[in-house]
């Protein structure tokens, strides 16, 4: 049975909060753990119901019961790690089985989104065209960290951050070839936390 992952994290929080507190929640706090509007978990929950994933009573706030159990999200983004890669050298098998959590590897939930790259003016940065760049938003941002920021004149840009004891923002590039700015006006969107490159587009058959 296929689940999309709005609704497998719809189901996960129906398991947690069911287990942390012995009942079942409300459309309000489902819609309010996930900051969208009750219609829309009212749509989500009703195709999970047609899809005999959980059964509600009708008039009844709390009737919500989960019919088929919900993988932890550590298990589904897991991937097997198979050995160890050094250039020149023979791939090293591992020993014991091991796992990488992607889930832990790119923090997941509303202050995290992802934007696509367009065009080549950050390949000197090493991030081509189609890349993704995966954007957490901080209240907090330290010195070094790659940044997305709008500068003057409306530019968007990715590079390092700096906050320099004059309390100038200093913006340089991520390869350092190239010289560091100091706008007049940065406003900061998010951290970047991860860039991912889909190798295959683009590629002959």
């Amino acid at each position: 049975m296929y689940f999309t992952e709005k609704q497998l994290r719809i189901m996960e929080f129906i398991q947690q909060f069911r287990t942390e507190r012995g009942i079942s929640p409300t459309l309000e706090e489902i819609a309010e753990n996930f900051g969208v509007t009750k219609i829309t978990i009212y749509e989500h929950v009703n195709q999970l119901e047609r899809k005999g994933a959980l059964k509600r009573e009708k008039f009844r706030a709390r009737s919500i019961e989960l019919l088929v159990p919900v993988e932890e999200r550590g298990n589904r983004y897991s991937l097997p790690v198979m050995g160890r890669l050094r250039a020149g050298a023979p791939i090293e098998a591992t020993e014991e089985r091991e796992n990488v959590n992607l889930a832990e590897l790119v923090p997941l939930g509303k202050s995290t989104f992802v934007l696509q790259v367009r065009g080549t003016t950050l390949i000197e940065d090493h991030v081509a065209d189609g890349d993704f760049v995966i954007v957490q938003k901080r209240d907090q941002i330290r010195n070094g960290e790659t940044v997305v920021a709008v500068v003057d004149g409306g530019v968007a840009t990715m590079k390092k951050y700096f906050l320099e004891a004059d309390r100038r923002v200093r913006l340089q590039s991520l390869n350092g070839s190239m010289e560091s700015t100091y706008p007049r006006n940065a406003d900061v969107r998010g951290v970047v936390v991860g860039i991912y490159r889909n190798l295959a587009v683009g590629a002959t058959p």
